[in-house]
């Protein structure tokens, strides 16, 4: 087992590892958005890094570390952007590293504002947990069948909306639309009652391919960066008038929150683990061998106005029926071109039991079981001004690689 320690003190419980050194964008005051990387409690400038011309050896335009996004920088593709990593890595342990005598490279967290990490041109949402898709069948189409046809042969996913992704910490407004009340025949239009949240995990493409030209499984995972945690949002009463027979529209479009900080591939490589065996066996092209889940930790948290956090469900990524580079290959099987910053997600994120469902529409079994909080309120749905916060942590012993939070606030709607 790897044991490393970094001279940056830092507590044994932090997400940001000498592990981990996820990438971000922040910024001090009014100073200009740059690239960082988290260890501990600080943030590692990485755009007064390069300005010491410590990757002179390296074809890097030190530009890229002053951009106010990371796509430039993961453009660069992995064997640079991965020695970029292992080199702080080993500043960060080494006792004579040149960037001690630096103090101005190190920015506490608390003092600076993270952004938006990454320009998203597109992003997909994927429909890959197979005790998730389960239970919304169970509840909408019945017991007998509850996964349609095609979900045990191919990862099911839809074209989301890549402008109304926001980071953590912005909150967003309940979204009104058109909903069909029971019994009724006619829809009516009002704020969604059925607001609810989605424990998600996506990832970020870092390398192209060419319209016409598929990525196959063997090399999907070349062209994915790193993760991040994503709480895809859902107004589920608009969502179940509108669906048929397209698909989600407004009842996703409105809003979906990201954590601020990248975790690599590389990073968590010493978390892979076997997925579920998927049975019928898939076509050729989504066959695999080896392991290709993550064991990394989930949970999601409800504060409601003035009280506490109150823990709504733990979870696994492992738990995935469809993996990462299966939703790759499948995704572009058809010559679909990918473009550095295009999103993933994998769809909700649930396990075997109920304290494992990733959804609130599963938590009350669509509102039939009240959730009840520590203060004795009843939940079915989040209400106004409560903060859903999600959170990630692959652990071993030895090892820790977090992803921090992804934390949103609901405030009222804002239309009339």
């Amino acid at each position: 087992m790897l044991n490393k320690n970094s001279w940056i003190p830092h507590s044994e419980d932090t997400h940001f590892s000498i592990h981990n050194l996820p990438f971000g964008i922040f910024s001090v005051g009014s100073n200009q958005k740059r690239v960082g990387i988290a260890i501990g409690e600080q943030i590692v400038d990485m755009a007064v890094v390069s300005a010491l011309e410590l990757f002179k050896d390296q074809p890097i335009d030190q530009q890229v570390f002053k951009e106010d996004t990371l796509n430039s920088f993961i453009a660069l593709g992995k064997p640079i952007t991965n020695e970029v990593r292992i080199k702080v890595q080993n500043w960060l342990m080494e006792d004579q590293s040149p960037l001690k005598e630096h103090e101005h490279i190190l920015i506490d967290q608390s003092a600076a504002t993270l952004h938006m990490p990454i320009h998203i041109g597109d992003y997909t949402d994927f429909y890959s947990s197979l005790e998730h898709a389960t239970n919304v069948g169970k509840m909408f189409r019945g017991p007998e069948n509850p996964l349609l046809p095609n979900w045990k042969h191919l990862p099911v996913g839809y074209h989301g909306r890549a402008s109304s992704i926001v980071e953590s910490g912005i909150p967003i407004h309940r979204p009104t639309g058109q909903v069909l009340p029971k019994e009724a025949s006619s829809p009516e239009f009002h704020a969604s009652s059925q607001l609810d949240f989605e424990l998600e995990m996506a990832f970020v493409i870092g390398k192209e391919n060419r319209l016409g030209q598929p990525v196959s499984l063997a090399d999907a995972e070349n062209h994915i960066f790193g993760m991040v945690l994503f709480n895809d949002w859902s107004a589920r009463d608009i969502q179940k008038w509108e669906y048929v027979p397209l698909g989600p529209f407004l009842g996703k479009s409105f809003a979906s929150s990201i954590s601020p900080w990248i975790v690599t591939m590389e990073a968590l490589d010493p978390f892979r683990v076997k997925g579920p065996v998927q049975e019928p066996q898939v076509l050729p092209y989504l066959q695999f061998q080896g392991p290709y889940n993550f064991d990394i930790g989930l949970k999601v948290s409800l504060t409601p106005p003035e009280g506490n956090d109150n823990i709504l469900c733990t979870t696994n990524f492992k738990h995935m029926y469809w993996n990462m580079a299966q939703q790759l290959a499948h995704h572009t099987v058809n010559g679909c071109n990918l473009r550095v910053g295009d999103l993933m997600a994998s769809g909700t994120i649930s396990g075997p039991e109920p304290k494992n469902y990733g959804s609130m529409l599963e938590l009350s079994w669509g509102g039939t079981k009240p959730i009840i909080l520590d203060d004795g309120m009843e939940r079915t749905f989040v209400e106004n001004y409560d903060t859903i916060t999600l959170y990630g942590l692959a652990e071993k012993p030895g090892i820790k690689v977090g992803f921090g939070e992804t934390r949103t606030k609901i405030l009222p709607t804002i239309y009339g």
